[in-house]
């Protein structure tokens, strides 16, 4: 299935195409006027936990459907919600909403077939990013034989990017406390959900490239799939402890690491990947910015294997004093769009770190992404920034010099992993810093001793 194409899927000889009942020639025309007021009035007055029943009612009439789901990155109790049918709404998978998001550009409604409830039926997303905000998607299943034709779609489109806003402005108020507890949550949960996705279909990937190679006969394609899954199991278990472990890699290590994750997704594959180790082997990298260089790359290859005619991928790092560069080239059609919602996420996590992302795509020539990863200090610290933590928070910031996890400085601390989260966000603002690695950067930089964080009592022989 090819969810990239932007045309309609086969239309069926019933096919009920559906249009704006408020769009008439007239720009001015009072009708279509009364409309838009009345739908945006219904989405702003309704509260956070009731946006996406009453867009659906206010869409009941230009578009029939059967269920509606959001998918958001800044949510972390309720990261995505669904409405509708039950026996339609119950099965959809926050993983098949991901997935829908590789193809919907930010702005640009789709609609199109796509694997949601278990099933490929034709759908309309809409995805849209307010500034500040991780992006939102927004998925509807239209009624059976329903085609929405560009009015409706450029309408829906307009009502999620108003809901969106909406529902950032509430965000925007929320009590500061609870909002940075809710927010360092949904980075983590961000952050890991595209990790295991990544790791999920770059696995899914090998293993049809096995499958499919023409080089294999079936017997040897399969047992190659089963050694590619059995390895992907032992990297998704052995992953989180070796994350906890490590503080900082060489740059070389961390390559080396990438070249590990990388080689199954080409080795059966007609694409060449060339990959370009960074000169500087043994330059120091923060563990937080060697797990993003990672992804990033991951993350952006596997959107380049997804177009047609890429014969060749260039991977190249390029370790400085200050930053680590990441550059990606393909020969591709050069339609790779930087409004697409996956480049946009793959964006949120090098910024998130202080860094650059940029995509630059000529039609015929091919896509190239570079994105840029700081390894120094955030210049706005300065000597007394340490003074402005409380006891606990320096413990907390000297465990997040080790390295260590959530679930590690709670076991330290003694405290809840909730607890930690709200402490490390607390750390985050007041070091004025945008990561976990930054912060870890500036008690270094600083040179200033932090209390170590108490050690855990030994445990006693029964």
């Amino acid at each position: 299935m090819d969810l990239q194409g932007r045309s309609d899927p086969g239309q069926a000889p019933d096919a009920r195409h559906v249009s704006d009942p408020g769009h008439t020639s007239d720009p001015g025309h009072t009708s279509d006027a009364g409309h838009a007021l009345a739908w945006a009035l219904a989405i702003l007055q309704a509260p956070p936990g009731r946006t996406l029943d009453r867009l659906s009612g206010v869409l009941a009439e230009a578009l029939p459907h059967r269920a509606l789901a959001i998918l958001t990155g800044d949510c972390a109790r309720s990261p995505m919600r669904t409405h509708g049918e039950p026996a339609l709404a119950d099965k959809i998978s926050s993983a098949e909403l991901a997935r829908l998001a590789g193809s919907v550009d930010i702005g640009t409604p789709y609609f199109g077939p796509a694997a949601l409830a278990g099933d490929t039926r034709p759908v309309l997303g809409a995805a849209s990013a307010p500034s500040g905000a991780s992006g939102a998607l927004l998925v509807i299943v239209p009624d059976d034989g329903v085609v929405p034709d560009a009015a409706v779609r450029g309408t829906v489109q307009q009502l999620w990017d108003l809901a969106c806003l909406h529902l950032a402005g509430y965000a925007a108020q929320a009590h500061p406390e609870p909002l940075a507890g809710n927010r360092a949550a949904a980075g983590e949960r961000a952050r890991v959900i595209a990790e295991l996705t990544d790791a999920h279909t770059a696995a899914l990937t090998a293993m049809l490239g096995a499958l499919r190679s023409r080089t294999l006969d079936d017997t040897t394609a399969r047992r190659t799939a089963t050694d590619i899954a059995v390895s992907a199991l032992i990297e998704l278990r052995a992953t989180s402890d070796l994350d906890r472990a490590l503080s900082e890699e060489t740059a070389g290590e961390a390559f080396a690491r990438l070249t590990e994750r990388l080689d199954p997704l080409i080795r059966y594959s007609d694409v060449a990947l060339d990959l370009v180790p960074p000169p500087r082997a043994h330059q120091l990298l923060p563990s937080d910015i060697a797990n993003t260089a990672r992804a990033v790359v991951r993350g952006t290859v596997l959107i380049m294997l997804e177009q047609e005619g890429v014969g060749r991928i260039r991977v190249a790092w390029h370790a400085e004093n200050t930053e680590l560069r990441i550059d990606l080239r393909d020969d591709g059609p050069g339609a790779l769009a930087p409004d697409a919602l996956a480049i946009h996420r793959l964006s949120d996590r090098v910024t998130a770190l202080g860094g650059t992302l940029a995509l630059d795509a000529a039609p015929g020539w091919g896509s190239t992404l570079t994105a840029t990863l700081p390894l120094a200090a955030s210049e706005t610290a300065s000597a007394h920034a340490l003074d402005s933590l409380n006891p606990r928070e320096l413990q907390v910031l000297e465990c997040l010099t080790q390295g260590y996890r959530n679930r590690r400085i709670a076991e330290q601390l003694h405290i809840s992993e909730h607890t930690v989260k709200f402490h490390v966000a607390n750390v985050l603002e007041k070091l004025s810093v945008g990561s976990r690695g930054e912060a870890a950067a500036v008690a270094r930089d600083l040179g200033r001793a932090v209390p170590a964080p108490p050690r855990r009592p030994a445990s006693t022989a029964q």
